[in-house]
């Protein structure tokens, strides 16, 4: 658990402290994080660090508080994988996939192309219920930062020396 602690202090606590060390606002740094932890639950394994750089760059946002953000809810998007497909069968009428490990490594060892195409509907209405609740946990994730970040006593004198 420390380690993991540790890591979390690393990878985002620090590149947050020293982007308010740099002058950027609270407001911006929070709608930064409250998009790179939206884009980190998107049901699309494997892009949405591609996908947080890429809208941060459109929306003019901080990079480094997008991917930090995005990489500390990174354990969300497995989390809620599954129910983004369930929400996108019930949503559309399509008919749910059961998932089981042993069926997926099953179908992967006969043919990645072929499991990738059977599971790409399904994927795409996954990503419509997504698309659905993305807005909405967008804008109460930058309420709740922009208020915890303006709670911050922005520093006053330059940043302490990297270690």
């Amino acid at each position: 658990m420390a380690s993991l602690k540790e890591t979390l202090r690393l990878r985002v606590v620090q590149p947050v402290k020293q982007q308010l060390w740099q002058g950027v606002t609270p407001s911006k740094l929070a709608l930064s994080l409250a998009l790179g932890v939206v884009i980190s639950v998107m049901p699309l394994l494997g892009i949405t660090t591609v996908v947080a750089l890429l809208v941060s760059v459109i929306f003019r946002l901080n990079h480094v508080a997008v991917v930090a953000a995005n990489y500390a809810a990174y354990p969300l998007q497995i989390m809620l994988f599954i129910p983004f497909f369930e929400a996108g069968a019930r949503l559309t009428g399509g008919a749910p996939i059961p998932f089981s490990l042993d069926q997926i490594r099953s179908e992967l060892g006969a043919g990645v192309w072929p499991t990738l195409v059977r599971y790409g509907d399904a994927n795409l209405r996954a990503l419509g219920a997504w698309a659905l609740v993305a807005p909405l946990v967008t804008w109460i994730l930058f309420a709740v930062f922009r208020r915890m970040l303006a709670r911050l006593p922005l520093p006053q004198r330059e940043p302490p020396a990297a270690p």
